[in-house]
């Protein structure tokens, strides 16, 4: 089976937002001071290496050209996050809002792929797996967002 280009393009779009977001997150990682909180986005970064990893694969195993790097859109608000987190000092809470802003952006466009029919069973429970578990990052930044 071969992908349209239509769907290849959707998946490479998944693959260069995931690279933003691992991006996005280590460059969270050092602007906070909570050492849980540092953890916790060390994590999300690696598990969206993971992501990007198996949507490489995935892409690759469907005869298509994956994409090497992340957005220019994603490039910018990584810039703008850094901006932010320099004028307002390191504000973890408004770092936790930035991330949890991605993380709502990043369902969303999980939601919009998934509404495509012409994926294999494969990608599809791939896409459904990293789905839920960005609801469940968004599901902790909600509680960390509470707390701080």
């Amino acid at each position: 089976m071969k992908y349209t280009e239509k769907i290849s393009n959707k998946l490479n779009e998944l693959l260069e937002k995931n690279y933003d977001a691992e991006k996005g997150y280590l460059n969270s990682a050092e602007n906070v001071e909570s050492s849980n909180l540092k953890i916790f986005f060390k994590n999300r970064a690696s598990e969206r290496s993971q992501f990007a990893k198996e949507l490489r694969t995935e892409i690759l195993s469907y005869g298509q050209i994956p994409e090497d790097d992340g957005s220019f859109k994603g490039a910018m608000h990584r810039n703008w996050m850094s901006l932010k987190s320099l004028f307002s000092t390191n504000d973890e809470e408004a770092i936790l809002e930035e991330a949890l802003r991605g993380e709502k952006a990043s369902l969303e466009e999980y939601k919009e792929i998934l509404k495509e029919d012409a994926f294999a069973p494969s990608t599809r429970k791939m896409l459904e797996q990293q789905q839920q578990k960005i609801q469940s990052a968004i599901n902790i930044l909600m509680v960390e967002e509470e707390l701080a």
